[in-house]
């Protein structure tokens, strides 16, 4: 099995438990030059809230899109978006990535912000 492969499969069994809880889901996905994140609901149908680093007036402000501090904005506007749009609690899916580095920073920012993560 291959480094995708598995994280993947990380994914996967993450994905079943928050369907399970029936809780709204905090996606996260990198890529080395951005980051993506959005709120779905729990089965992942439909989209409620997103934000990334390629939004027009996020992507001015960055120096660089592919590092902390942005994953840092990313999660800040994401949270504000959702407060907005009447989420508050939601289950975090970091999807099979490791639980540092970009990931913990959008994470770490979403809960200063005021959402329950």
């Amino acid at each position: 099995m291959n480094k995708r492969l598995s994280r993947l499969r990380r994914a996967k069994r993450t994905r079943m438990k928050i369907r399970e809880l029936e809780a709204k889901r905090l996606c996260v996905h990198k890529t080395p030059q951005h980051m993506y994140a959005q709120i779905t609901t729990s089965d992942g149908t439909q989209t409620l809230v997103a934000a990334s680093t390629l939004d027009k007036g996020l992507r001015k402000k960055l120096k660089s899109t592919g590092n902390v501090e942005a994953a840092k904005a990313v999660g800040k506007l994401l949270a504000e978006r959702a407060l907005k749009a009447g989420v508050e609690t939601v289950a975090f899916d970091r999807s099979g990535f490791s639980y540092h580095g970009r990931i913990k920073a959008l994470a770490d920012a979403v809960r200063e912000a005021g959402l329950n993560c």
